[in-house]
This record gives structure tokens, sequence and C-alpha cells, in this order.
């Protein structure tokens, strides 16, 4: 009989993940959703499953998302340190296992830090993205060994899908926000056509003796165009006019 691949919890995650893609309004609601997933898709059979999600961009670190405030801590402290085994996966986009932090001599000062907290075992899985930004899965945990070779293949594979469906939604949030910056555009251009008009009128002078004008006064009183368009609009008690462009 043939394997029903609809069962594959494989394809259950990807679909899963594809679904929070669609469903969530930016990349930061999705990724908050994905570590939520993680935690409860990757839980073994010791406790709680610290989660969290690093994102490695030019001049920048942070987590953006965590499973608790707990996790999100846990991530700082490797911030503090610069360095640490889910620091080091999504540089080095190659997986970081730490069996027992408490034996482990990589994280020398790290490891202090961390094991003061309880934290035993933990496993940092590169999510590969594209361009020049690097993103890590980071998972903690109080029990030492608690990541075998099954833990460990399942969040590689946990973080392939998440790399899929993170590379979609930074796409989508791009194009998002270039639609938006279009429709911010041709407003901001229709309030200024307007305002040019208008001191065409009032002063009977040329178009383009009408956005000097406008020009001028956007120079001396340090505003932005649109700015003093929207002023001068509003001053003639008209409403700041609305494009009929839609994203």
């Amino acid at each position: 009989m043939a394997e029903d691949k609809g069962d594959s919890p494989t394809l259950q995650v990807g679909t899963l993940l594809q679904d929070m893609v669609l469903d969530s309004t930016d990349v930061e609601e999705f990724l908050t959703e994905l570590v939520k997933l993680a935690a409860a898709t990757l839980e073994g059979g010791h406790g709680e499953m610290l989660c969290g999600v690093t994102l490695l961009r030019p001049k920048r670190t942070g987590t953006v998302a965590s499973s608790s405030e707990h996790a999100r801590n846990m991530d700082e402290i490797q911030y503090n340190f610069g360095d640490g085994p889910c620091l080091r996966a999504a540089r080095e986009e190659k997986l970081v296992h730490v069996p027992d932090i408490t034996r482990d001599t990589r994280f020398p000062e790290y490891r202090d830090a961390i094991a003061e907290h309880g934290i035993r075992s933990i496993l940092g899985v590169p999510i590969l993205l594209e361009g020049d930004a690097n993103a890590g899965l980071n998972l903690y945990s109080n029990h030492v060994d608690a990541f075998d070779d099954d833990a460990v293949a399942a969040a590689e594979t946990f973080a392939d899908e998440a790399s899929k469906a993170l590379r979609l939604a930074v796409r989508i949030a791009r194009l998002t926000e270039s639609a938006n910056d279009l429709k911010a555009a041709m407003e901001a251009r229709t309030t200024i056509d307007l305002a040019v008009g208008i001191i065409m009128g009032q002063n009977r002078c040329s178009q383009d003796e009408a956005f000097g004008i406008l020009q001028s006064a956007s120079n001396t009183r340090n505003m932005k165009l649109r700015d003093i368009a929207t002023a001068i609009v509003a001053s003639t008690g008209k409403s700041t006019p609305k494009t009929h462009f839609e994203v």
C-alpha cells in the first residue's frame, strides 16, 4: 500500500507554516507563531522547550520572536557575549549542538552565565535566508542530552521548512511595503499638484513658477514639500486629496 503522504509530519508542518504566512499581517506576527509551533512540535520528553529565532542583519542582531519571556532572556545572554551556540549557527550556517553546557569548552564565559539559569543543553539550527540576512532557530532545555539524534533531525527538518516559509513571508512583506510606498508617493504627488494649482490661481503665475514658490517655502520653513502642500490645500478649506490607486 502506498504511503499516505498527507499524514507526513514534515508535510503537515510545511502546510501549517504556509497557512501562517498567509494568515499573518506581517513578518513579526508570522515569526511569533513560528516559534510557538516549533516549541510545540519539537518538545520531547524532557519538559518545557524554550525556543527563539535570531535574525542577523548588517549592524543589527536581535531575537525577533520567542516562545516565552524566559526564551527571550536566554537569547539576550548570547548577545551580551557576542557569541553562543545559536549565534554561531546563524553566522556560520551550520548546526551547533551542546549536549551538556557545563562540559562544553567552546563558550567558557557564556557557558557559566547560561548555566546559572538552569539551562543544560542547547541546539542552534541555521535557517537559511536570501541576501545578507541570516537566521537561527534557538532551542534550550534544562535537561542534559535533551536533543538526541531524532530530535536533532526533527529540528533540522523544521528549520528547513521554516526557511521556505520565512523567505515567502519576507517577499510578501517587501511587496506590501513597495505597494504602500507607491501609494504614499502618488498621494503626495496629488497633494503637491493641487497646491501648485492653488498657487497658480493666487499668483497668476505659470506652473513652473508656482512649483518654485512651493519649493522655496519648503526650504525656508525646513519642511517636507508634501507637508507644505498639505498646509496650502488645508488653508483653502479643502480636505487632503485621495488618489484612486488601490493596493
